[in-house]
C-alpha cells in the first residue's frame, strides 16, 4: 500500500486528488495540508511513502517544505513530488535542488498521475529526458548562474563524470548506450555507481549535481 500525503492550499485540489486516491487500488491517503508548515508535520506524524507538495502556500512554500522532508533522517524512504502550474516554473529547479523526486503539471491525467506517484514510491526519479532539457536549459543560462561542484566529484571515474554529464543533458540509458556504444545495462550500472558515490537519492538529484558541478552545458 502507497500511502500519499497531499500538500495544497486549495480545497478543489486537495478534495480532487484525495477522491483520484481514495478510489485507486493499492494507495491509501496518508493526510492533507493546506500549507508548508503543515506539510511538514504531517509528514513527521505520518510518515508517508509519497508528498504531493504544491510550490506555492502561506507559511513556508512547497520548496521550503520540500527541503526540511528531506533533510529529516526519519523521513528517509519519504519521496516529494512537486506541483506546478507550468512546466518552467521558475521554482522547479529550486524543488529539485532540494531533494524533490521530480514534479508534475496539475493538469497531469490522473492516470499519468497516479502512474508517477508508483513510481516514485519505487525509488524512481519522475523527470522525462525531454523536461529535464528544457528545465536545465532555462537554468543553466542564467547570468546568476554559479558552479558548485559536488565535493565527491573527485571520487568518479572519467567515465562516470561522462554519464553523470549526459542524465544531466535529460538522455535515458538507452540514449545513453546509443551515445557511448554501450548496452543499456552497462549505462545503467555507471549510472548507479555513480548515484552512490554521489550520494544521489535519485535520478532528478543526479541532474541537480551534474548543473552544479558543471558537466552539463546549455
Amino acid at each position: 500500500m502507497i500511502r500519499v500525503l497531499i500538500a495544497d492550499d486549495q480545497d478543489l485540489v486537495r478534495l480532487g486528488l484525495r477522491t483520484l486516491l481514495e478510489n485507486e487500488d493499492g494507495m491509501a491517503l496518508a493526510g492533507e495540508a493546506a500549507d508548508g508548515l503543515a506539510a511538514v508535520a504531517a509528514a513527521r506524524a505520518e510518515r508517508p511513502d509519497v508528498v504531493l507538495m504544491d510550490v506555492r502556500m502561506p507559511g513556508i512554500d512547497g520548496i521550503e517544505a520540500t527541503r526540511r522532508i528531506v533533510a529529516d533522517p526519519q523521513l528517509a524512504g519519504t519521496r516529494v513530488i512537486v506541483l506546478t502550474t507550468f512546466e518552467l516554473d521558475e521554482y522547479v529547479f529550486d524543488a529539485l535542488r532540494h531533494g524533490a523526486s521530480g514534479f508534475l503539471i496539475k493538469d497531469t491525467r490522473p492516470a499519468e498521475l497516479l502512474r508517477a506517484v508508483r513510481l516514485v514510491a519505487e525509488g524512481e526519479a519522475l523527470l522525462s529526458p525531454s523536461v529535464t532539457r528544457r528545465v536545465v536549459r532555462e537554468f543553466a543560462t542564467r547570468p546568476s548562474r554559479v558552479l558548485r561542484p559536488h565535493p565527491r566529484l573527485a571520487m568518479l571515474t572519467e567515465r562516470e563524470r561522462e554519464i553523470v554529464g549526459l542524465v544531466g543533458e535529460g538522455l535515458s540509458n538507452d540514449e545513453i548506450g546509443a551515445r557511448l556504444v554501450v548496452s543499456p545495462a552497462t549505462a545503467r550500472t555507471h549510472v548507479s555507481r555513480a548515484m552512490t558515490k554521489l550520494g544521489a537519492r535519485d535520478r532528478a538529484q543526479l541532474v541537480v549535481f551534474a548543473y552544479q558541478s558543471g558537466l552539463v552545458e546549455p
